[in-house]
């Protein structure tokens, strides 16, 4: 789903006109799905049995298609890195960086061949926690804790909401949810969790109230 929207989005951007000189050539749909193949090939099972994803690609073209695409170069880029973050969260992968796509030209290789050699690169993306009342705040590695206690770092006036709650943390990167022990736990995207990794657009519910990771 995610390399048709890439594909769709990339035939709107030129109104068709990258696609139609390029028939019999090498078309941006091919790139993207070499790209997520490459991820679902070297995913690897990270901390908490999370499956964690290349979030760098260095893609490599022959000489004459860098020239076809030379137009439309950034574009491809944004949308190539775009279709990678879809792919990853319709599978679930976690990306623990940025995505990066880079592409180089090799005059050695046969038109319409594709190298890609992705990697997984811990990074920081910026990240908040959208409050229920519209407040941000932004998430660093200082833990925010969830409670009614008027010395958490977030305080939800619901008698369902235990003293001391739950946690959230970000440290390399990824951002993560701890129960602390509550009464009436967490639930992450309706799921009902004790810890979980959280990425953008993710809900936490606690008590009657819904908190969201949002980036800035």
């Amino acid at each position: 789903m995610g390399i048709k929207r890439f594909e769709e989005r990339m035939e709107r951007l030129v109104e068709g006109s990258l696609t139609r000189p390029f028939r019999s050539s090498l078309q941006p749909i091919e790139i993207g799905r070499r790209m997520t193949r490459e991820m679902d090939l070297q995913r690897r099972v990270g901390a908490r049995g999370v499956l964690v994803a290349p979030n760098i690609f260095s893609v490599t073209l022959a000489t004459a298609d860098v020239e076809r695409f030379s137009q439309y170069i950034d574009a491809l880029v944004r949308e190539l890195a775009e279709a990678a973050r879809e792919h990853a969260e319709i599978e679930g992968y976690i990306l623990v960086g940025p995505v990066e796509v880079d592409i180089f030209e090799n005059s050695r290789l046969r038109t319409g061949t594709i190298e890609v050699v992705a990697e997984v690169h811990e990074g920081d993306f910026p990240s908040d926690l959208v409050l229920p009342d519209g407040r941000r705040i932004a998430l660093t590695p200082a833990p925010i804790v969830i409670g009614r206690l008027p010395e958490c770092q977030v305080v939800l006036n619901d008698p369902n909401v235990s003293r001391r709650h739950a946690q959230i943390t970000k440290e390399n990167g990824q951002i993560s949810i701890l129960d602390l022990g509550s009464t009436n736990g967490i639930k992450v995207n309706g799921r009902q969790l004790r810890d979980a990794v959280l990425v953008d657009g993710d809900e936490v519910q606690i008590g009657a109230s819904r908190l969201f990771i949002e980036a800035p």
